[in-house]
């Protein structure tokens, strides 16, 4: 847990903040007529004209500053106007009752009214953002206003719609305010149903344990007690025409526990099989229901337990020493509401129903160059978990986390358990419920400094000096629940100019029972009766690069890199050669590719217009990590959905509407290959273009025993690291740890301090 907290913000602007006057000084120099910024009115034709007066360097006075950033998401006085103006649009009375809230979340401006915003209205104020014009820019008095887009079920008519809504003007209800909000557009969506909701799930769970012929299906398996049973609803996904999305459906697995006052027991360890339910979640009622097959319960195991004091035997650890991660002056990082620096990193936190964390504009102080941009947008937007056991239930078990259910309506308040250590930093998030109201998980995301082993080292033979530099990094992360499994959401910066992304898998294990004697050549047996199937995680990460580009410029490229072995003869006569061949991916198709461990495959995003000491174009690379690819056969049903699977990594243009590789729909989704896979076939070009990188990575999954009853952390993940970027290591200046380095005899601990980060042993 952590050792030292700070008070949490909310990852939203603040209501709270009364505006402020900003004002630059005037001159009687001053033109009366400035050349306007000529994406203005491209972006929004409702931006404010500027005042009448104007500063000396064309900058008009600004009457009032803006209190939420453009890329804030929404607040929670927001969501609930947002949800008001859509209810009260509603033509009757049933219409509104029906209206159900799915998604609520902000609808991203353009880049360059980003960039409007960080040049002149929101500190640390960078004009270098935008293009330089002759006689300066005139600025406007005030930023379009803020949207949301929400997604709305309507539980009468079973219809998904879409829906923009302006916000003019918001006031906290808690200040006995009021709403100005005014609906832009409003579609329907045919052919589609949205995300399931936590209220749906607890609802299916319900009437599913009130059905007559499951209660009775349970008591043949000796269970009499629902309080015992648990009913996790999947989403049907799509394998049949019976699947389509005309109904709203869910194909429930079940599992029992053994103690109804324990409700810490992991209850699936005991998997319930051989039952058969189809639930209309529109109209909360069984469809289909079957007891296929009679599988006896496990019987409950006794190291099914995770809880301490419960597990081998009861005994836990005890010789732990405690470890604590103190920062005595504080952190290195420094926040002004979600606006973030560190070791000459900046960018901005945000967070979505459907991703969770998202980190915008990164970019690094690179001295006398100043702010160089690294990406506009970072975040994972699917995950797909594909099971490869073909019996029933385990064959349909392909959950689209992100999809279907949601990463960040999911994630945790890390109040209730956290794995940061030292100074942290909480943020807040605002969500809908499926009703409308506002809901805000606490300490949802976390920020704090990690020391990360050594950064770098040499030592001189001759005269036996070394210098040595300890690395630190900073980390921004969440965790979400999706069911029995947890993932942690990581995005690590480090001061050599890497980010890391990395995804931590554990959480317990989806079981199936076998009969007595049986078992199962798609898993791994676990206990008597028990076994794991076979799965893989696949995850997306989603990159809007800008490598060394300003808002508005489109000069990236990709290259892919290969380690070749020189032929033998003339210019191996040593049969020792070996280089690297770059190729440049000129288009989307030619940039459907896949990792290759043996040729040491990377992608290099380049600016096509800025280059190093050595005159090469300066670049960010994509290093894989572990990786592998779908093992289902390519047919397989699931693919329909998940054709963003079949390749590590699609390169697409910038396309404001293309966000989800798999549609934003894949929920009970009959159409095949919908998002990216479709959206490359356009074909486009890549060879001077704002860049879209999509890296798939994932882990298959052969169970052990050791990763029973709770499956120790895994990792995966992949690295962003400067190529040509930087004209020398920008590593070299971080100072050497000032603490003493006491090297004690006979076990005592010695005292290791880097730049205050201290660790008590």
């Amino acid at each position: 847990m952590a050792t030292v907290e700070e008070k949490t913000t909310p990852i939203c602007c603040s209501l709270q903040n009364k505006n402020k006057t900003a004002a630059s000084a005037t001159s009687p120099n001053v033109p009366q007529q400035k050349q306007q910024l000529p994406f203005i009115s491209a972006v929004d034709s409702r931006l404010d004209p500027p005042p009448k007066s104007a500063s000396s360097k064309g900058i008009t006075v600004m009457a009032k500053a803006q209190t939420c950033h453009p890329l804030d998401p929404l607040s929670a006085a927001e969501i609930s106007v947002a949800v008001a103006t859509v209810r009260a649009a509603g033509a009757t009375p049933e219409v509104r009752d029906g209206i159900r809230f799915i998604e609520v979340g902000l609808v991203e401006p353009e880049k360059q009214v980003v960039a409007l915003a960080d040049a002149y209205f929101f500190p640390p104020f960078q004009p270098s953002l935008l293009p330089r014009i002759k006689g300066g820019p005139v600025i406007p008095s005030k930023l379009p206003p803020r949207k949301a887009r929400l997604v709305v079920y309507n539980k009468k008519s079973n219809e998904t719609s879409i829906w923009i809504v302006e916000l003019t003007e918001v006031h906290a209800t808690t200040r006995g305010g009021h709403h100005r909000g005014k609906v832009i557009t409003s579609t329907v969506v045919p052919d589609v149903q949205p995300p399931m909701d936590a209220v749906e799930y607890a609802e299916c769970e319900a009437v599913v344990k009130d059905f007559p012929p499951f209660r009775e299906a349970m008591k043949k398996r000796g269970i009499e007690d629902m309080d015992l049973v648990m009913v996790d609803p999947w989403c049907a996904g799509y394998h049949s025409e019976g699947d389509a999305p005309s109904r709203r459906l869910a194909k429930p697995l079940f599992f029992c526990r053994t103690e109804s006052d324990c409700p810490m027991e992991n209850g699936y360890a005991r998997p319930v099989e051989g039952i058969h339910v189809l639930v209309d979640m529109q109209n909360m009622v069984v469809l289909e229901f079957e007891d296929r097959k009679l599988v006896p319960l496990p019987q409950a195991d006794p190291l099914r337990n995770y809880t301490s004091g419960e597990t081998r035997g009861g005994v836990d650890r005890s010789d732990v020493k405690p470890l604590q991660i103190i920062q005595p002056d504080g952190p290195s990082f420094r926040v002004n509401g979600n606006f973030i620096q560190w070791q000459k990193w900046n960018f901005r936190i945000g967070f979505t129903p459907r991703e969770g964390l998202v980190i915008y504009s990164v970019a690094y102080i690179d001295g006398s160059r100043g702010r160089r941009p690294v990406a506009h947008r970072l975040s994972f937007v699917e995950m797909v978990v594909p099971y490869g056991d073909p019996n029933d239930p385990h064959y349909r078990k392909n959950a689209f986390d992100a999809g279907e259910d949601g990463l960040g309506k999911n994630a945790h308040s890390l109040k209730k358990g956290c794995d940061c250590l030292g100074y942290i930093k909480y943020f807040d998030a605002h969500f809908t419920n499926f009703y409308g109201g506002v809901e805000t998980i606490e300490n949802c995301v976390c920020m704090h400094e990690e020391d990360h082993g050594m950064l770098w080292k040499h030592q001189d033979w001759r005269t036996g000096l070394a210098e040595v530099r300890r690395s630190r990094r900073l980390t921004v992360s969440f965790i979400c629940t999706v069911a029995n499994y947890e993932y942690g959401f990581y995005w690590h910066f480090y001061q050599d100019g890497k980010i890391e992304a990395e995804v931590k898998l554990t959480g317990i294990l989806s079981l199936g029972a076998l009969q007595q004697g049986e078992t199962r050549k798609y898993g791994t047996t676990i206990a008597p009766g028990l076994y794991a199937p076979v799965h893989q995680h696949f995850f997306v990460a989603r990159m809007d690069m800008a490598v060394d580009c300003k808002p508005g410029e489109a000069f990236n490229q990709v290259v892919e890199v290969n380690v070749k072995v020189e032929e033998p003869g003339k210019n191996n006569v040593h049969n020792n050669a070996f280089y690297a061949e770059e190729k440049l991916l000129k288009s989307e198709l030619e940039a459907m590719r896949d990792c290759d461990p043996l040729s040491a495959r990377h992608w290099i995003v380049r600016n096509t217009r800025s280059v190093n000491r050595t005159g090469h174009l300066t670049g960010y690379k994509l290093v894989p990590g572990s990786n592998c690819l779908p093992l289902a056969g390519s047919e397989a049903k699931f693919l329909r959905r998940a054709a963003f699977l079949k390749h590590n990594l699609w390169v697409t243009p910038y396309a404001r509407d293309e966000l989800h590789p798999g549609g934003e729909f894949p929920n009970q989704n009959p159409r095949v290959g919908e998002g990216l896979a479709t959206w490359v076939k356009q074909n486009r070009p890549l060879e001077e273009a704002d860049i879209v990188l999509w890296y798939v990575f994932g882990v298959t999954h052969i169970p052990r025993l050791e990763d029973w009853p709770v499956m120790p952390v895994e990792h995966i993940g992949f690295m962003l690291m400067p190529h040509g970027f930087f004209n020398c290591s920008p590593a070299v200046d971080v100072p050497p740890s000032p603490g003493d380095l006491d090297d004690k005899e006979n076990g005592m601990p010695a005292k290791h301090s880097q730049n205050g980060l201290i660790a008590k042993l």
